[in-house]
């Protein structure tokens, strides 16, 4: 049996933003879509506001989804390429029945456009006739066309040139302390997430292996493979350039994989307990928690 994800835990404070981190297929994207029920979970809860949205019916789980949107890495392909940029906005909101008048629906549009950053001109524009910034404000506008309150933000300014990141970026930003939007942010570059996100938990083959304030995890990383990520990540400074770590070894199976530390054939520090016994999250200080045998340890 494939674990995409395994034991993940984490709770997430209204207002705030959460950055999930790791390499391709680290199960980043399944946890998103699994928060969502855009995937079933084969076990566990997800509790929000108070429910397991586990046990709600398709009809519930509908209503609930004016509350829970998503916002996908390619603004290109999770456009519909015959609709136009009015028509794309308004379609969650017909589909819900939000906005039964035609004129006030247009409206809405409107507003919502000119929220994102996105010119009124550009009503009856197709996705192919823009760039991907534009694309990606469309996929935005959308997202808060419902009573939006929690977005699942599925690497959505990977495919950007960074001067576009850094906009995109910014407006999620202003969203989120104009409407008190609460985010997942989903990347595998540490660096996007940096300023962004409040808290930061680290991924490694569908565990967290590491989670703390951003802040902290920049300045403070305890797990080896978080070392070993943020050591990718360019740094100006007036020292000599940091030295990059290397990760060798096989990656682990994700199929019915050992009941061992998952990063143990690539882990510089592996010793004979790291085979043998999978690691638990533990607290080592004040919100700051590692997945980590030698750590714990000590």
């Amino acid at each position: 049996m494939l674990h995409a994800v395994d034991d993940v835990s984490f709770k997430l404070k209204k207002g705030t933003t959460l950055g999930l981190v790791g390499e391709s297929g680290c199960g980043k994207s399944t946890t998103g879509r699994v928060l969502l029920r855009l995937l079933e979970a084969t076990g566990g809860e997800v509790i929000y506001d108070g429910k397991n949205i586990m046990d709600l019916s398709n009809d519930q789980m509908r209503k609930l989804r004016k509350e829970m949107q998503m916002i996908f890495q390619d603004p290109f392909s999770s456009l519909n390429p015959r609709m136009t940029v009015s028509e794309i906005i308004e379609e969650p909101i017909k589909l819900h029945k939000l906005i039964k008048d035609k004129e006030k629906r247009f409206e809405k549009v409107l507003e919502l456009m000119e929220l994102v950053g996105l010119s009124e001109r550009l009503i009856n524009t197709y996705p192919h006739e823009l760039d991907g910034g534009r694309r990606q404000r469309i996929g935005i506008a959308r997202a808060l066309a419902l009573d939006t309150k929690f977005i699942v933000c599925d690497e959505p300014v990977s495919a950007l040139d960074v001067s576009i990141q850094a906009q995109i970026l910014n407006l999620m930003k202003e969203l989120q302390e104009k409407l008190g939007l609460t985010y997942i942010f989903i990347t595998h570059d540490l660096s996007v997430v940096n300023h962004f996100a409040d808290e930061i938990a680290v991924m490694y083959l569908g565990k967290i292996v590491e989670r703390a304030p951003s802040e902290e995890l920049f300045n403070n990383p305890i797990h080896p493979y978080t070392k070993a990520l943020l050591s990718a990540i360019p740094r100006p400074t007036l020292k000599k350039t940091h030295e990059k770590i290397i990760l060798k070894g096989e990656i682990t199976s994700p199929i019915n994989p050992e009941t061992n530390c998952r990063f143990s054939n690539r882990c510089i520090y592996t010793t004979e307990i790291c085979k043998l016994k999978e690691p638990t999250l533990e607290n080592i200080c004040e919100n700051h928690s590692v997945a980590c045998h030698i750590v714990n340890r000590k």
